[in-house]
């Protein structure tokens, strides 16, 4: 394994195939949440996977029985405090984003269980998704009173229509496995016994390929990507923007209270 990987915490590595790369989010966190050093760690590692010659493809994948439940809202919360540690989480999610889409390997994710928040964006946003028919999605965002920034309107418009995407990111509601492949917002939805198998096939099948064309492919269609970079950015902004604002600040301080949210009747904008 390359020296590049030692000084990752919160992921874990190994080689199912010789030249696949699979990360493994280990969390130590209830449901997988990424805490501010695994939050890090995921906005840094697509650019050494991309550096290392001796990965072809990559799989993403959770610890356990789920996938990640999204940003540590005590550190966010922590964040729409001060302002260095919220342009710090800004960085990493714009980074989390852009480095997969740039990543010139491709990515498979293998989902079970929960994906909210930045988990999700994990999911959606690899090169093939693939999740257990029974697991639940949720963007979540507006739950806590932030616009849906950190992925939803570079990618969920592209892949399940402009309806379907305003529906779920604005009513925040959860949805399955099967919901989302049927939406076409990820690749396929299987048995979960079948999850892990299938990524390893495939991202094996694409090490096994014609190195250039696989990357030459994803760098093309993801132009399409590319092309939504200033509609992300702008979305990215309002979400930080509210994070520091009264409706992000009892959004999250009503979820971490087991309380209902008390948001504000109306907004200047």
């Amino acid at each position: 394994m390359n020296d590049c990987y030692a000084a990752y915490t919160r992921l874990k590595f190994d080689r199912p195939h010789p030249r696949v790369l699979r990360i493994t989010l280990a969390s130590p966190m209830k449901m997988g949440a990424m805490d501010a050093t695994m939050h890090g760690e995921v906005s840094r590692i697509w650019k050494d996977a991309d550096a290392d010659p001796t990965v072809s493809a990559i799989i993403l994948t959770g610890e356990g029985r789920t996938f990640s439940a999204g940003g540590d809202l005590n550190h966010e919360r922590k964040a729409a405090e001060e302002y260095a540690l919220r342009l710090q989480a800004m960085k990493e999610a714009r980074d989390i984003v852009y480095g997969m889409i740039n990543c010139s390997k491709p990515i498979i994710t293998a989902a079970r269980g929960w994906a909210v928040g930045a988990g999700l964006a994990c999911v959606i946003l690899a090169d093939i998704s693939i999740a257990s028919k029974d697991a639940r999605f949720s963007d979540g965002h507006l739950k806590i009173g932030v616009a849906a920034g950190d992925h939803a309107t570079i990618i969920w418009p592209l892949l399940c229509g402009m309806a379907k995407a305003k529906y779920y990111l604005l009513t925040a509601e959860s949805f399955s496995g099967e919901e989302a492949e049927r939406m076409n917002l990820i690749s396929m939805a299987l048995e979960d016994a079948e999850v892990e198998a299938k990524a390893v096939e495939i991202a094996s099948r694409l090490a096994d390929g014609a190195p250039g064309a696989v990357r030459w492919t994803k760098y093309a269609l993801n132009n399409w990507l590319r092309q939504a970079g200033p509609i992300f950015d702008a979305s990215l902004a309002m979400e930080f923007i509210g994070m520091a604002g009264p409706e992000g600040k009892e959004g999250m301080d009503a979820f971490l209270q087991k309380r209902p949210a008390q948001f504000p009747q109306d907004t200047p904008f």
